[in-house]
């Protein structure tokens, strides 16, 4: 999911605070020193994160971060914020890091580091059951919905060929979805499938070999080679140990590490 409009922004941000903080401590010593860990999500990517019923943040990603912070001895602090700006917000010092299904490419690298990945997705085409959009190229000049600022937004945009139209998140999608208002919906497949699971909803995936997986990790500031050793070795004794597949299984239904 990182505005790709705002990446370059936040690289430059990085660059000036690294000048003018050359000598700063890494931010294991502040987190721990603060005796929390602030973590940001969307918030609107079920199952990895999402609000429910008791108006309460929770997920996969929700989970993940949480046992992390525990092995980090802290407590985690959950932040929703809107996607496009997450890495801004990163960078500028508004959370210590980001749990939130985000895909490593090169591009992000150049504003953040990366801990992980901590699973692998790959980008999803779905159409109502029942399309005459079987294959993709029967959705060349049709409406397509996408997530702002999710890889698999650029990755449709990049394809110059559909009718994009792009919303915050995916329960919007597919509501868009199911009421006609887009041909298909383009987004990380696994929590797409997830939800027409447990939905029931009248929707199936276009499969396509051609469409790209991906790598999911975690993103810190640069510069924090202490931090990002802490919490990739809390990550690597959670897969370890079985906490990672007990927390994947709970809210995904199955392990998603490969």
């Amino acid at each position: 999911m990182g505005s790709f409009k705002r990446i370059a922004a936040a690289v430059a941000v990085a660059a000036s605070m690294c000048l003018v903080n050359v000598a700063r401590a890494d931010d294991l010593e502040k987190i721990q020193s603060a005796g929390k860990l602030s973590v940001a999500m969307s918030g609107v990517f079920p199952p990895f994160s999402f609000v429910d019923d008791n108006n309460k943040v929770v997920g996969f990603d929700v989970d993940i971060a949480s046992e992390i912070a525990r092995r980090l001895k802290v407590e985690p602090e959950i932040i929703t914020t809107q996607w496009d700006g997450i890495i801004a917000g990163l960078v500028t010092k508004r959370y210590d890091t980001i749990i939130g299904s985000m895909t490593i490419n090169e591009e992000r690298k150049k504003a953040v580091d990366f801990v992980g990945p901590y699973y692998r997705s790959g980008i999803g085409v779905f159409v109502k059951k029942g399309s005459s959009s079987t294959k993709l190229s029967d959705l060349d000049g049709k409406t397509v919905g996408a997530t702002l600022g999710e890889v698999s937004e650029k990755w449709a945009r990049d394809q110059n060929k559909f009718d994009l139209r792009t919303y915050k998140g995916l329960p919007e999608l597919m509501l868009e979805l199911n009421s006609g208002r887009v041909d298909a919906i383009v987004s990380d497949d696994v929590p797409v499938i997830v939800a027409i699971h447990k939905s029931g909803a009248a929707i199936e995936q276009i499969k396509d070999s051609s469409l790209p997986k991906y790598d999911i990790g975690i993103a810190i500031r640069k510069e924090n080679p202490e931090l990002a050793a802490a919490m990739q070795k809390a990550l690597d004794d959670m897969m370890a140990d079985g906490t990672y597949e007990a927390i994947a299984k709970k809210w995904i239904g199955m392990d998603i590490r490969n």
